[in-house]
């Protein structure tokens, strides 16, 4: 089940902090970078999140999320996407891309991951995005923005 879900929830926000942090955790090792501010951000930081947030729910379990926010009327930019690494490989991200394409339909959607995040990579492309550029963000790190555009 997908619903919208509040990160100053006091009775969600630690399982969202600890799904955040362990996805970030893979993405981090996958990209040999440690340095992602998610993977850094205690409760506090994640409870004042001005972000809308989706959440995918496994027998009212929190398994993934998606956050993102509206830099203008046609634009969508999801800011993150995370999956519980003993939740992965079920199509929750997928999930959660739908349900977001569904209830926020914008023309042009905007996403980055580590480009060294190979499943992230793939799924985006599978989705119709494209690489726009390549950012160094540490020394040998590097960031791929996307951008996907759609007529509605």
């Amino acid at each position: 089940m997908i619903r919208p879900i509040n990160p100053a929830d006091p009775g969600l926000a630690p399982r969202l902090l600890d799904v955040q942090h362990r996805a970030y955790a893979v993405e981090a090792a996958l990209i040999g970078f440690d340095g992602i501010p998610p993977l850094q951000e205690d409760l506090a930081g994640l409870m004042a999140s001005t972000e809308h947030w989706l959440g995918c729910f496994e027998d009212d379990q929190l398994v993934a999320a998606v956050a993102y926010e509206f830099p203008d009327h046609e634009t969508v930019d999801i800011t993150r996407l995370v999956v519980d690494p003993a939740y992965a490989r079920r199509g929750h991200a997928r999930a959660l891309l739908d349900a977001l394409d569904d209830l926020e339909p914008r023309g042009v959607s905007l996403v980055s991951t580590g480009t060294a995040n190979t499943p992230a990579v793939n799924l985006y492309l599978g989705r119709g995005y494209r690489e726009t550029e390549q950012v160094e963000v540490g020394p040998g790190v590097r960031i791929t923005k996307f951008r996907r555009e759609r007529v509605l």
